[in-house]
């Protein structure tokens, strides 16, 4: 059996940190999520890391736990307040945001 990770890529007004997002699950590259899209990935039930890039920028590392024939929902962004943006100017993992989301259809 295996679970889904679910990453939605959406943005509300500017965004300056557009584009194609690299997924990588575990340190390695698994799927790819673009601007106002959403992309399911496969993957085997169990703990995991995740991580989004962009050229230099990143978001920080998340673990997580998937069950299995769980869906586990990401949203993902290149917004952030003031501050944060510009210190992600020094600190590249502050560049994108990952946020874990309950969309009520966690499990099937």
């Amino acid at each position: 059996m295996t679970a889904t990770l679910k990453m939605t890529h959406k943005s509300i007004g500017a965004e300056v940190r557009r584009g194609t997002y690299d997924i990588l699950v575990d340190g390695r590259l698994a799927g790819l999520v673009k601007m106002n899209a959403t992309t399911e990935i496969k993957i085997v039930p169990g703990p995991h890391s995740l991580q989004l890039r962009n050229g230099r920028n990143s978001s920080r590392v998340q673990k997580f736990e998937a069950a299995e024939s769980q869906t586990v929902s990401y949203r993902c962004t290149g917004k952030s307040f003031l501050p944060i943006f510009l210190a992600s100017f020094v600190i590249s993992d502050l560049a994108l945001q990952l946020r874990r989301v309950d969309d009520g259809h966690s499990q099937l």
